[in-house]
């Protein structure tokens, strides 16, 4: 499983190493793609078709909002390889979205890692712990 926070750097050629623990799981083959929030998702070759079923649902039909998140998260996607030092080169387009300049945080999430912007997960983790107890509130409300 996927599990923990940890810090990395880009470096000057764009290469990011993914942390040992997560290659562990992760494997050396790899999906890298925009996500929510200004972030980046990466996952195994294996998982990523669990998770675009995830995104779109089971309907058949490709109706506007699939088609956005086909557009946004499988059109932003690149299958990428690490190399013998666990790295790999982040694309151009998904270092500006992100806004990777040099520190990074991967966060493992189960069946997923996000990549983050050091300082943009720092803004976020601020606000998380105000509205997590919150959210969790909300969703048992919502399955009862």
């Amino acid at each position: 499983m996927l599990i923990g926070q940890y810090v990395s750097k880009l470096t000057d050629k764009d290469r990011l190493a993914v942390p040992k623990k997560l290659r562990i799981d992760l494997g050396n083959e790899l999906i890298v793609a925009k996500w929510y929030e200004n972030c980046l998702v990466l996952v195994s070759l294996k998982s990523w078709r669990d998770l675009s079923k995830r995104l779109i649902g089971k309907t058949g039909l490709i109706t506007k909002p699939v088609r956005d998140i086909d557009r946004f998260i499988l059109g932003s996607a690149y299958e990428v390889s690490l190399d013998s030092q666990g790295r790999f080169i982040l694309p151009e387009v998904l270092k500006d979205y992100s806004g990777i300049k040099n520190d990074v945080v991967f966060l493992g999430l189960g069946d997923r890692v996000e990549i983050w912007s050091l300082e943009k997960w720092k803004s976020l983790n601020e606000t998380l712990k105000e509205s997590a107890s919150k959210a969790i509130e909300e969703i048992y409300l919502n399955e009862k």
